[in-house]
């Protein structure tokens, strides 16, 4: 009998840049995901950014400390034999495989996904032409292709195929502006749903988020306005509404101050720190299946430019049969909401969605799943994405989802 070997899939990824239990699920749901599919899943850093939460000392770079952060998580998942972390440096330090393996991998590989857009790409990655682009946070991107930034070009021009998290992009009322010479292709952030198997003994009494409260980088200008990266700014606008309605509210915050907290206390909001969350994943997934469902706030970016961006992390809390409320981008246009996922605009809007999912909250814990299995779901996302790419997969046991509205011309 002929042994056919599974085809290699390098993943380029940032999770000691950003060593938080969301970014570390996020990149694990596509290693295990395109694993499922039936690809040899290798995880590989070679960003060259410095891994400041590593750094002990002034005379410590922090590289020794992110590498074992790696093998810890990826051997959680079973991956400890499969990941390199390369950090650039001048003395040639390296971890994991061997660069005489990294490099035949790289060779071999049947696809090269740049995760994030956060590897910046060395001639070793692009050479084969299996070089995919995958970007999770769209707006500055592509204003910087707008305004003909040579670097960004330069960036992007060793890729051969690009997909974006902007689910709305190619609709009519998306602002975003359109590149001419790079095509992005529609897709989904990735789950793999079984590994969020909602906990039945969890309160389920609290509607609950995960992230940052003030992030004052990364403003845009687009054709004379400013678009904000900052949350503090979009909660703000709902402020009041604990006291709007019996539900309760908790933020587990990052990034605020007691002032802060205070504010935010006296507003009827459950505040507490999100570090102790997102410094393990374990507890980071308990968090979300005990939680009654999400609510959150998006980016003024995604809001006003309607880029139809929607959270890997909301989708975590949709396929643990967590009902979402959240700021609509867009993401309206090409998932289905009313029952188990909620867009808002409006204060108005916000009070009709808890009403709806404390009426019947089961029916809402059950649409969630449904939408996190049929939009989702690795084997439907990656699926689509292999599809698009012309490149052969394992069809895994729930590949048969319910069609879905997507946006005119996204090609997936």
């Amino acid at each position: 009998m002929t042994l056919v070997s599974k085809p290699k899939l390098v993943f380029l990824g940032m999770m000691s840049r950003f060593p938080v239990a969301g970014a570390v699920w996020g990149t694990i749901h596509y290693l295990i995901g395109f694993q499922r599919l039936g690809f040899d899943v290798y995880y590989i850093e070679s960003h060259g950014c410095t891994p400041r939460d590593f750094v002990r000392d002034g005379d410590d770079e922090g590289w020794a400390g992110a590498a074992a952060f790696i093998d810890r998580v990826l051997r959680r998942f079973d991956l400890g034999d499969r990941w390199a972390y390369d950090p650039l440096a001048d003395n040639g330090v390296h971890f994991g495989m061997s660069r005489s393996e990294v490099a035949r991998l790289y060779a071999e590989a049947a696809l090269i996904i740049n995760y994030h857009g956060g590897t910046v790409p060395l001639p070793e990655h692009s050479a084969t032409g299996r070089l995919i682009y995958l970007e999770t946070d769209p707006v500055e991107l592509q204003i910087e292709l707008f305004n003909n930034d040579k670097n960004t070009i330069k960036f992007l021009e060793p890729h051969s195929a690009f997909f974006t998290w902007g689910l709305n992009y190619y609709s009519p009322d998306c602002r975003l502006p359109l590149p001419e010479r790079f095509h992005f292709k529609t897709s989904f952030p990735a789950v793999v749903q079984d590994l969020w198997s909602p906990n039945a003994g969890g309160p389920r009494e609290l509607l609950t988020t995960i992230g940052n409260w003030r992030q004052v980088h990364r403003k845009v200008e687009f054709q004379g306005e400013t678009y904000h990266w900052n949350k503090e700014y979009e909660f703000q606008k709902i402020i009041t509404l604990p006291s709007r309605t019996p539900q309760k509210f908790e933020l587990a915050l990052s990034s605020y101050t007691d002032a802060d907290q205070a504010m935010l206390e006296e507003k009827g909001w459950l505040i507490r720190s999100g570090l102790a969350i997102s410094g393990d994943v374990d507890a980071y997934r308990n968090y979300i299946v005990q939680s009654r469902g999400e609510f959150t706030v998006a980016k003024d970016q995604n809001i006003r430019l309607r880029t139809g961006w929607f959270s890997e992390r909301s989708a975590q809390y949709l396929a643990a049969g967590r009902p979402v409320i959240t700021q609509e981008t867009g993401f309206c246009n090409v998932i289905p909401t009313g029952c188990g996922l909620f867009g808002f605009s409006t204060m108005d809007e916000i009070l009709a969605a808890v009403e709806t999912i404390n009426s019947g909250y089961e029916k809402n814990c059950r649409a969630a799943q449904e939408i996190a299995r049929d939009y989702f779901n690795y084997d439907v996302v990656l699926g689509r994405m292999l599809d698009a790419l012309g490149a052969s997969r394992r069809r895994g046991p729930s590949s048969t989802a319910a069609p879905q509205r997507t946006a005119a011309n996204s090609d997936l």
